[in-house]
């Protein structure tokens, strides 16, 4: 009889082949796990430290419902802050809304002195503007809010005004 030859993987090169195979696996996993992480920090980083930097200056926003069509005025205050590109813009009532960014130059948008085009106000500067807002605008703005934009990304550090008093309460 012709007895085959079987011979099976040693112990020791069965342990160095486990040790290869689980150092693998675990650099794989690090680098996708710090590609997401460095992403996620990269966008942050960006909009560190913007919070109250830019603010709307409650003395100066208000909405203007004897203008036909109503108009809404509103104050943005810029601190020292590097690389702001825009300002995200959003006006809303009960059941409408409408939101821009001011760099944009959105149609009904103008300084107080109705200059056009508009552009954001700079490091430690603060500018007023009025918009329009379109006859679909069922209704008196009950909120304001604004959110920097720095690097393309929009910051989540909005400030906003949710009680909007008439223009004619501050003699404008």
């Amino acid at each position: 009889m012709h007895k085959k030859n079987r011979k099976g993987i040693s112990a020791v090169l069965e342990t160095v082949l486990m040790i290869a195979l689980t150092i693998s696996a675990v650099a794989i996993i690090w680098v996708v796990v710090n590609n997401l992480v460095q992403k996620n920090i990269d966008e942050t980083e960006s909009c560190f430290g913007v919070f109250g930097k830019v603010t709307l200056n409650p003395e100066f926003t208000c909405y203007n419902s004897t203008a036909n069509p109503d108009e809404i005025l509103f104050s943005i205050n810029v601190g020292e802050i590097e690389n702001l590109e825009d300002v995200f813009v959003a006006i809303s009532s009960q059941q409408s809304s409408v939101s821009f960014k001011i760099n944009e130059n959105p149609s009904g948008l103008r300084y107080l002195n109705g200059a056009q085009p508009v552009a954001i106000p700079g490091a430690n500067q603060g500018k007023t503007y009025i918009y329009t807002l379109s006859s679909s605008f069922s209704q008196t703005s009950t909120r304001v809010e604004i959110a920097p934009v720095i690097d393309g990304k929009l910051c989540e550090s909005p400030d906003f005004l949710e009680q909007i008093d008439s223009c004619s309460s501050f003699g404008l």
